[in-house]
C-alpha cells in the first residue's frame, strides 16, 4: 500500500510540472519593447522575451526565421489576444521548424539575444525588423473554441428539459 501511495503521489506531482521553458515563463530584466528596438537600434546582445502571432515562416539551410506580430504577454509569457501591437520582429531559431505546425496565426513566445535590425518589405512597404537570436521558445496550444451559451440558462433549474426543449441549449 505504501508503494502504491508513493507512486500515486509522484505521478500526481509530475502532472503538475510545467512544460514551458523557464526562459519563456520568467520575464527578463531588460524591459526593451519591440517598438523601442525598431525606433532606435537597441543594445546588441540584450536579453529579451517577446511573443505574439506568427505571420510567416522561412526555412533556410541551417536555421528558421519566423516573422512575428508582437502582442503583450501575460504573467506566464503567453501572448494576450488583443488588437494592439508594438510592431513585428524576426526570430532566428537554429534547425528546421515545420511550417505546417508553426503556421501563421499560431501564438509563440521567444526568449533570446537582440541582434542588429534588418530591413525587409511587407507588401510595398519597407519595414525595419528587430532580430532575436532565440535561446528558448514555446509554441502555445490553440485556445479552445467556445460555443454559444444562453446567458440566462440555469442548468440547475428543474423545469427546463421536458417543457422547454433541449436540456443543453448550447449543444446542437
Amino acid at each position: 500500500m505504501r508503494k502504491f501511495l508513493c507512486g500515486f503521489f509522484s505521478l500526481l506531482l509530475a502532472g503538475c510540472a510545467s512544460q514551458i521553458p523557464r526562459s519563456v515563463s520568467e520575464p527578463t530584466p531588460s524591459k526593451l519593447s519591440v517598438a523601442q528596438a525598431r525606433a532606435a537600434q537597441g543594445p546588441i546582445g540584450a536579453q529579451v522575451r517577446w511573443g505574439g502571432t506568427i505571420a510567416k515562416v522561412e526555412n533556410h539551410q541551417t536555421e528558421t526565421w519566423i516573422e512575428i506580430v508582437e502582442r503583450p504577454l501575460d504573467s506566464n509569457g503567453r501572448p494576450r489576444q488583443l488588437d494592439q501591437s508594438g510592431g513585428r520582429f524576426l526570430a532566428r531559431i537554429d534547425g528546421f521548424l515545420d511550417p505546417a505546425i508553426y503556421a501563421p496565426g499560431r501564438q509563440i513566445t521567444v526568449a533570446g539575444l537582440l541582434q542588429e535590425n534588418t530591413t525587409r518589405p511587407i507588401g510595398g512597404y519597407t519595414y525595419n525588423f528587430p532580430v532575436v537570436k532565440v535561446t528558448g521558445f514555446y509554441l502555445w496550444p490553440p485556445l479552445p473554441q467556445r460555443g454559444y451559451r444562453d446567458p440566462w440558462y440555469d442548468p440547475w433549474y428543474p423545469w427546463h428539459y421536458p417543457f422547454y426543449g433541449s436540456r443543453y441549449p448550447w449543444r446542437p
